[in-house]
């Protein structure tokens, strides 16, 4: 379609049908960028966070320590909407930041804890033991990040809290057979399953 200079808007009619060219108004809401001689921006990103690479240890500890106090939580008082918000923002928060801050192999057991929180259907049910057992993972996996069998660790603890986590659910939820074909569908990103 050859690029029209009229800005205006125009109706072109046929003998079966018109058509219609709204006024081309978003040249004027654009500006040219300004000739510059910086760096390419992706390179100040990773620069930046190469900088606060230092602190990643930090804060995923912090992270674990906030997972922990949620869990003593519930632990405490029960599963409640707040304790439960809590503690699975908390594991959420791992899930995302893990990687990010050189700590992927927490993410499996975060999205295993997060799963148990999201697609149980009677919080009162979700057994504490299960949830400790997760925690603790998440827990000793960042404590014992140097450690040269790490990987063959994390994947064998994350592969068992996974199997215990997916019985749970399919015996909380085998009253909801729609909701459990959607938990359990195959992810739509391409070796995204288990991610």
């Amino acid at each position: 379609m050859a690029s029209r200079k009229d800005s205006s808007a125009s109706v072109a009619t046929y003998a079966d049908h018109e058509v219609i060219v709204p006024a081309h108004s978003l040249r004027n809401a654009v500006t040219a960028a300004a000739d510059c001689n910086d760096d390419d921006p992706i390179a100040h990103a990773e620069a930046a966070l190469a900088q606060l690479s230092s602190e990643f240890g930090a804060w995923m500890h912090a992270e674990c320590e906030r997972l922990e106090a949620a869990r003593q939580t519930v632990a405490r008082e029960g599963f409640n909407e707040k304790t439960h918000g809590a503690l699975f923002r908390a594991a959420h928060d791992i899930k995302g930041e893990a990687a990010t801050f050189g700590y992927p192999e927490l993410t499996g057991v975060a999205e295993s804890l997060c799963r148990l929180l999201e697609h149980t259907p009677d919080l009162a049910r979700i057994p504490q033991p299960l949830v400790d057992q997760h925690v603790d993972a998440l827990r000793a996996i960042g404590r014992e990040y140097a450690r040269p069998d790490l990987v063959d660790v994390a994947h064998a603890l994350t592969a068992r809290l996974r199997d215990v986590t997916d019985e749970f659910l399919k015996h909380e939820n085998r009253f909801r057979p729609d909701y459990l074909e959607g938990i359990f569908a195959p992810p739509l990103v391409p070796g995204a399953a288990g991610a």
